[in-house]
């Protein structure tokens, strides 16, 4: 007799897995309600639970039956090997601070430094010495305290020369190119110079540089040039900030084109077809690419459409600390602009990047979409007889607060503390910062 229940692995990026049972017809939010539950979180924020599909990670509509994505095997009954997702990065931000979990921002953290170890950007090679500077002081600490209980000179720099492994923290292609001596004898360098920098606030510089690494922050994803290509060279990369199109030659990514949100106008799907049409593309004709599948169209466009909503609606944040970290990196200003701290940490714990991105606006235009969903007793997937979506990607109209001296907080939040900011204050708290630093400027305040 089939068992009316399945069991589900969740492997985490820190190398972790979760473990649930589930029901044969459940959804995929069953899982991730399993998932918040073992971790203690109230979301996942900027994850998402990917399955491996023609060896892709495409991430699941949590409101589909998990049926179509593990196909007939889901219905054949109960397995030894359990079905397996992975939570993985699907939106990545510019500022560790607008994860509000500690928990998740560790996730993140970790995650982003696997992709680091695996990155193929040769030519930034000083960025990742720096990387695996932050990554020492966030997992080690400073070096200085270590070295201390030691008295003896020889140990000491047997010390600071062999507190890590070079495989841990620098990619191979990296570790052959200069040697193992050569990153024990110069890393620690970096690293000492990151003394004081508490680990939190190494984790934050982490993610930080890890955002200017090429094929750092970025969801890949397979395309072809022709229809009937056996192999694809051709990823396309989802970023915050737009799209930028690869070309894979023998392991080295080169650049053919960068999209930001405002240079597309617009990305029509047709079943495993689609075009990129960019704004005045009288000099660049319309690109076309094609996917696996119908099926890999569906999900690569919702992640566009989910990604650049969340830019939409945290752009004004990310602008605001920003701010924040200039004004603390200059010493510009030392006074704290808290007027009532539990009401704030109140309301960021109310708003979210997931709450965020389901307020904001981003216009996805459906001209033609017909799902044809055949429910036949064995659950087969969904059937996409034709399918054309248009993303459009036109600006929605900036919002403005007419009196910002109706709001009553301000603040400057801690360097070392995981901070979100709700997409509907963004601009109110400019507002009122402009206006504290215009009524400085016209007392002629001191500045230290």
């Amino acid at each position: 007799m089939r068992t009316t229940q399945r069991r589900v692995c969740i492997l985490l990026p820190n190398k972790q897995n979760l473990d649930c049972t589930i029901r044969v017809r459940a959804r995929g939010h069953e899982v991730l309600n399993s998932v918040l539950k073992q971790l203690g979180v109230s979301e996942l924020q900027v994850f998402g639970l990917a399955v491996l599909r023609d060896n892709e990670y495409l991430f699941i509509d949590f409101e589909q039956k998990l049926s179509k994505y593990f196909g007939k095997q889901w219905n054949r009954g109960p397995l030894m090997v359990p079905f397996i997702l992975f939570l993985r990065i699907q939106y990545y931000v510019e500022s560790g601070r607008l994860i509000s979990s500690s928990k998740v921002q560790q996730l993140y953290y970790a995650e982003l430094r696997q992709k680091v170890l695996h990155s193929e950007s040769r030519h930034q090679e000083a960025l990742f010495f720096q990387l695996a500077a932050s990554a020492l002081q966030a997992e080690v600490g400073d070096l200085e305290q270590r070295a201390e209980r030691n008295d003896d000179e020889e140990g000491e720099e047997k010390r600071h020369r062999h507190y890590f492994i070079p495989e841990d923290y620098f990619p191979s292609w990296l570790i052959k190119r200069r040697g193992r001596d050569f990153l024990l004898r110069h890393c620690p360098v970096l690293h000492i110079e990151l003394r004081g920098v508490t680990r939190s606030q190494a984790v934050l510089q982490f993610i930080k540089e890890a955002g200017n690494l090429q094929d750092g922050p970025v969801t890949f994803y397979r395309i072809k040039q022709e229809k009937k290509e056996m192999r694809s060279s051709i990823l396309l990369g989802v970023e915050l900030k737009g799209v930028r199109i690869y070309q894979d030659l023998e392991g080295k990514l080169c650049l053919m084109y960068d999209f930001s949100w405002t240079d597309i106008d617009r990305l029509t799907f047709q079943g495993s077809r689609f075009e990129i049409a960019a704004v005045g593309s009288r000099c660049l004709p319309k690109l076309v690419y094609y996917t696996p599948s119908a099926f890999h169209s569906k999900h690569v466009l919702k992640h566009l459409s989910d990604s650049h909503r969340l830019h939409i609606n945290t752009r004004g944040v990310v602008g605001y600390i920003q701010q924040l970290d200039d004004m603390q990196a200059s010493h510009l200003y030392k006074e704290a602009y808290i007027c009532d701290t539990t009401r704030l940490a109140h309301r960021l714990q109310s708003n979210s990047l997931t709450s965020s991105m389901s307020e904001g606006s981003v216009a996805v235009e459906t001209v033609t979409a017909w799902f044809k969903e055949e429910e036949e007793e064995d659950d087969e997937v969904t059937v996409l007889t034709v399918a054309e979506f248009e993303l459009c990607v036109d600006e929605p109209v900036e919002l403005f607060v007419d009196n910002p001296a109706e709001v009553s907080w301000l603040a400057e939040l801690p360097a070392d503390e995981p901070v979100v900011l709700p997409s509907s204050y963004w601009a109110v708290v400019a507002g009122e910062m402009k206006q504290v630093l215009r009524r400085r400027a016209d007392e002629g305040a001191s500045v230290d």
